[in-house]
């Protein structure tokens, strides 16, 4: 039973990552049938993204009151009928209406899969969990470009996608019971010893954002974000721009990058069988800030390459862990509404750092994406290395408390 429901979550997380990235693969072609800007793809990007942010952050809430089963089935059910709406949509106005469900449903499922897997199961299924987002983020392009270059139409794209996550809202209709059983019989690490290393998040009255280490947490979750997103998107121009490389080949080393971060998390769930979570996020840490330091370095260009794929193996153990990481740093009383914080900063990294940086390479050059890494990657180490002081320094001072 335990087993099977973590099968039913990868299927969600898989779809999941089919919707990310279809709006840019389609985009080229959607602008011509409506006729609308280049531009407009990023405002509506920011449409889904502030949809993520406010479902993220309300989830708390939500998850407690209606349970993490419920909130998926309807968070899918809204993702679904959200992008069987852009397949029908008559203009660029109603894909702004339905990217306001779609927004709000991803950002739901997210916080709530991640706080399920989190608290009852082991943190190689973190790792996995995230590793098949990867897979359903990259066979989402693969789906949209067959049909446009098939039939020339981006819309049964978007209903291909559509009935794949209908498929699924029904599987998660005749599994819901199977949700609260799974929490007495589940292979995870049920003891409430996991929060203890945090007493402050014990008392029920105190406030999620006032527990020790929270803030430092979210700017963890901030920077990751920022470098990953910005990695995916200026990486290319940096390439092109810079080091004088062809367009193509420059897009082919950035999806190395995206296959190093794919197989590092499926690695990486082997891996937290030896390691625990902190040991493989300051490793992950270190050496995505070696591979930021490569592109920086005036060396030949295929370090370059080099400095891609170490960044993405770098970042593959980050995100998971630090999640999983969350019921045992701040307890599980609170685990929920904390993993919704933490994703809605999440998304407001990868949704605000990108552009910043795009924003001053604008009025400089792009040459600076690699000093921009560098900061992003050490700002990063630095608030996750100074939460891990903290919770240390907090677990001695009630070591030493019961002692006397």
């Amino acid at each position: 039973m335990t087993t099977f429901l973590l099968v039913i979550i990868y299927l969600a997380f898989i779809s999941l990552g089919l919707p990310d990235s279809l709006l840019g693969v389609a985009w080229p072609v959607m602008k011509l049938d409506y006729g609308a800007a280049l531009e407009t793809a990023g405002f509506l990007f920011m449409a889904i993204a502030g949809g993520t942010i406010i479902s993220s952050l309300a989830s708390g809430k939500i998850l407690k009151r209606f349970g993490t089963g419920q909130v998926t089935f309807v968070s899918v059910l809204m993702t679904a009928g959200a992008l069987l709406g852009f397949n029908f949509a008559p203009s660029v106005l109603w894909l702004f209406l339905f990217a306001i469900p779609l927004g709000l449903g991803a950002g739901a499922i997210d916080a709530g899969l991640n706080d399920y897997v989190a608290t009852h199961y082991k943190a190689h299924h973190m790792s996995w969990l995230h590793c098949f987002w990867g897979v359903g983020a990259t066979f989402g392009p693969i789906i949209m470009a067959q049909f446009i270059s098939g039939q020339n139409s981006w819309r049964n794209g978007y209903f291909t996608i559509a009935i794949v996550q209908f498929a699924l809202v029904l599987i998660l209709l005749f599994t819901l019971p199977l949700w609260n059983k799974v929490v007495k019989n589940s292979d995870a690490i049920t003891s409430e010893k996991q929060g203890e290393s945090n007493d402050i998040s014990q008392n029920e009255e105190v406030k999620p954002l006032q527990i020790r280490g929270v803030k430092l947490a979210l700017a963890s979750f901030l920077f990751y974000c920022g470098v990953e997103a910005t990695v995916g998107l200026w990486g290319s121009s940096y390439l092109v721009n810079v080091r004088e490389i062809p367009v193509a080949v420059a897009a082919q080393w950035v999806s190395f990058y995206y296959a190093g971060i794919t197989i590092g998390r499926f690695l990486t769930g082997f891996i937290t069988f030896k390691l625990g979570n902190l040991s493989l996020i300051r490793t992950g840490q270190l050496v995505a800030l070696a591979g930021a330091f490569l592109l920086f370095l005036p060396l030949p260009s295929t370090f370059s390459l080099v400095g891609f794929i170490m960044i993405g193996l770098g970042l593959a153990p980050i995100f998971p862990c630090m999640l999983h990481e969350t019921p045992t740093r701040f307890g599980k009383r609170h685990s929920q509404t904390i993993m919704g914080y933490q994703m809605a900063v999440a998304y407001t990294g990868s949704t605000f750092l990108p552009p910043f940086l795009g924003f001053i390479a604008s009025y400089t050059t792009i040459g600076i994406f690699p000093i921009c890494i560098v900061l992003f990657v050490a700002a990063m180490l630095l608030s996750s290395e100074r939460l891990n002081s903290l919770l240390a320094k907090s677990t001695l001072q009630k070591s030493k408390q019961i002692e006397i």
